[in-house]
């Protein structure tokens, strides 16, 4: 990560990491989320953010808001540390062009993060070892925003998304497994179809997960209406209650245990090791389509574009 001395702001010196701090608080919407994001302790995030709302002389935050929300003039000077941040990376990145060394930013959704990323990155880091990867795990819309404003250099998701000002690559098609617990009345069946899984409750994300719009729009294109359970925030929630008999639902094949394709798999819970089955439907499948996108109007560096391409090649060689 590159230091940036002090610049000034009026006649008030200001880091460039203060700005950098200030806007992962805004985007976090907390102090503690934002910490563990940038790597440092609290207490120092909140002295650096203090520091420069005393220098600027206005609040940035509104203190008793939770989660956290941002002044009026907070909200203004979001825009303009995003606008600012942007030139300074550009810069850099144009002065210090190197496919062989450097840093890397990826962002990918909550559902393909801890499965697909990992190997990629692996991967990657034994071909580059001179290459720091920075990886930000965030929801569809979180996601799309930092990288029109150059925060990210690619990002991993699944469509469908508003691709305005966006490069799109297509990587792969993705089945969506039924998943039930081993002792559901739908284990009794040899062959599931759409049909049979209408009057079971079923246990979905909350709804800033694209998943869960995926499999409620595969559902209403064949007329069938999903008893919603409930939501959960994380898919190793709803895999480890539906695992035990607490409803029904839909898991990317990525996510499921090794060994479960089709059959019974492992899945783990607070409880210990417990048993749960993942089907395919008969007939037409409910699927995700996932892809790489980008900013094409952000300077592209030949690191980056040897990183779009290595994960292009990746899934090719699959």
């Amino acid at each position: 990560m590159i230091e940036f001395r002090a610049v000034k702001v009026g006649r008030i010196p200001v880091e460039l990491n203060q700005f950098r701090y200030f806007l992962s608080v805004a985007r976090q919407a907390g102090f503690t989320q934002a910490a563990n994001e940038l790597g440092v302790s609290q207490p120092a995030l909140s002295r650096s953010v203090a520091k420069l709302e005393e220098e600027l002389g206005q609040p940035l935050f509104e203190r008793d808001s939770r989660p956290l929300a941002l002044t009026e003039m907070g909200k203004s000077f979001q825009q303009r540390c995003i606008q600012i941040l942007g030139l300074v990376d550009q810069a850099v990145a144009e002065v210090t062009d190197d496919e062989t060394r450097g840093q890397v930013r990826v962002g990918t959704i909550p559902t393909i993060a801890p499965y697909w990323l990992p190997q990629m990155v692996s991967r990657f880091s034994k071909s580059l070892p001179n290459v720091e990867i920075h990886i930000f795990e965030e929801v569809t819309t979180r996601l799309l925003e930092r990288i029109r404003h150059g925060e990210l250099d690619v990002a991993i998701m699944a469509m469908p998304i508003d691709r305005h000002f966006l490069e799109v690559h297509k990587l792969f098609d993705e089945e969506l497994f039924l998943m039930h617990g081993r002792n559901h009345e739908l284990a009794t069946k040899k062959v599931v179809r759409i049909r049979d899984i209408e009057s079971y409750p079923m246990l979905l994300l909350d709804q800033s997960h694209c998943l869960s719009a995926q499999v409620e729009a595969f559902c209403k294109q064949r007329s069938v209406q999903p008893i919603a359970l409930e939501r959960a925030a994380q898919l190793t929630t709803v895999q480890a209650l539906v695992a035990i008999g607490h409803g029904i639902s839909f898991i990317p094949a990525m996510a499921r245990p090794r060994g479960g394709a089709g059959g019974a798999g492992d899945t783990s819970g607070t409880s210990g090791t417990m048993r749960a089955q993942y089907r395919s439907l008969d007939g037409v499948k409910p699927k995700r389509t996932v892809i790489m996108v980008w900013n094409p109007y952000r300077f592209q560096s030949r690191l980056v574009m040897k990183l779009r391409q290595f994960i292009i090649e990746g899934v090719e060689s699959v």
